[in-house]
C-alpha cells in the first residue's frame, strides 16, 4: 500500500492497471511559486515540493508517491493545466499539427528509499478537427490535464508518431517505478 499524493484520475487508473495498492491522498502545493521556464525542472520541483508537503502531512509510515506533468512545445513553452476554456483552446491549438513533449517527474519515498525519475514522451499530432476540438472543449474533459491534452482520449486519434511510454504522458511512468515499488513490497 502507498499513498498517491495526487488527485489525478489518470494516475489512479495507471496504478490500478499495474495492480499497485494505493490510497489517493492529495496534498496542497503552490505550483505557481515555481519560476523556472524549463519543463523538466518545473515538473521535478513541483513533484519534489508535493513530496515535502506529503511527508510533513503523512510521515513515512506508508510510502509516498508524488508526480507532476507538463507539456513542452517545440519552442520550449511550458503548457500547464488550462485556466479556463479559452486558455484550453489556445493551448490545444499550439499542439494541433505539432510535435510536443509531455514531461513527467515522480518522487517515491519510503523510510529507506528515495526514487526520483523525470521522463518525457514525445508526440507528433496531426491537425485537430475544429468541430471535434469544440466538442472536446465543451465536454470539460480537458480540465485538470497538463496542456488540456488526453493522449488516451481526445488526442489519441491525432497521434502520428510517439516516442516513449504512454504512462509518462498520462502523468506517471509506472514502468520505471514498478521495480522500486516491488523492492519495498507495496502490493
Amino acid at each position: 500500500m502507498l499513498y498517491l499524493c495526487s488527485q489525478s484520475p489518470s494516475r489512479a487508473l495507471l496504478l490500478e492497471k499495474f495492480g499497485i495498492a494505493f490510497e489517493q491522498k492529495p496534498v496542497d502545493f503552490d505550483e505557481d511559486a515555481i519560476t523556472t521556464t524549463v519543463a523538466k525542472d518545473f515538473v521535478y520541483l513541483a513533484s519534489k515540493g508535493k513530496l515535502a508537503a506529503a511527508e510533513q502531512h503523512y510521515g513515512l509510515e506508508t510510502p509516498l508517491l508524488t508526480a507532476d506533468s507538463v507539456i513542452a512545445t517545440q519552442s520550449g513553452e511550458i503548457l500547464r493545466k488550462p485556466k479556463d476554456i479559452d486558455d484550453a483552446r489556445r493551448i490545444l491549438k499550439l499542439q494541433s499539427g505539432a510535435q510536443i513533449s509531455i514531461v513527467s517527474s515522480v518522487h517515491y519515498k519510503t523510510k529507506n528509499l528515495l526514487f526520483i525519475n523525470t521522463l518525457a514522451t514525445h508526440y507528433l499530432f496531426a491537425p485537430f478537427d475544429e468541430a471535434e476540438l469544440d466538442a472536446y472543449l465543451a465536454s470539460g474533459k480537458w480540465q485538470g490535464k497538463a496542456g488540456g491534452c488526453m493522449v488516451e482520449g481526445f488526442c489519441k486519434k491525432y497521434i502520428q508518431e510517439v516516442r516513449g511510454y504512454e504512462s509518462t504522458a498520462m502523468g506517471l511512468q509506472v514502468e520505471t517505478l514498478l521495480p522500486w515499488i516491488r523492492r519495498t513490497d507495496v502490493h
